[in-house]
């Protein structure tokens, strides 16, 4: 009966101990974000092929419908620059890309000029180029069906070496969507 009061006893002190060195409330690791928080996302994106004044010539012209597309941030946290890419899914006209794009963060913009792409899944034999202006991520910008704000995403592009605007008479793509909810509108 001793020898179980001895054991309780030193038991709880091993517990005790263990409790107040696994509480260090004192450390250097903040939680939060990233440099870009707001302009990365996962958003749910619609393309149209455009003239060069940004008038419509052809909805959607290659029926992919909503398609999504990220923006993060680098490796090295900038302040300046995010990647823009569409994980080799669904694309935007008929290509995959990934390439890091310049932003203004307090603006809410971006653009990219002639950046290499990557296509994701294929090594290109030879890479293209794509071009990004009037790049925009606007912080509750549109209205969803329910009533309810969410942030809205817009930009136009083009690639170096898409034959379809020149056989078929457009210029670029414009795109526009919105973050993804993950709820079916």
């Amino acid at each position: 009966m001793i020898m179980r009061k001895y054991f309780i006893s030193a038991a709880m002190s091993v517990l005790l101990a263990m409790g107040f060195t696994a509480c260090d409330t004192e450390t250097d690791e903040k939680p939060g974000g990233t440099a870009i928080e707001k302009m990365c996302g996962y958003w749910d994106v619609q393309s149209d092929a455009v003239d060069e004044n940004g008038e419509v010539v052809f909805e959607d012209p290659f029926e992919d419908g909503v398609v999504s597309v990220y923006t993060y941030n680098t490796a090295d946290n900038s302040s300046t620059k995010m990647w823009i890419d569409d994980r080799g899914g669904k694309n935007i006209g008929n290509h995959n890309f990934k390439f890091l794009a310049d932003i203004n963060y307090a603006a809410g913009t971006f653009s990219a000029v002639e950046v290499v792409y990557h296509d994701g899944q294929y090594k290109l034999e030879v890479p293209g180029t794509a071009t990004i202006s009037n790049g925009k991520i606007v912080e509750n910008g549109g209205l969803n069906l329910h009533g309810k704000p969410w942030d809205t995403i817009e930009f136009d592009i083009s690639f170096s070496d898409d034959p379809y605007p020149a056989a078929y008479g457009y210029h670029h793509y414009h795109v526009y969507g919105q973050r993804h909810t993950g709820f079916t509108e």
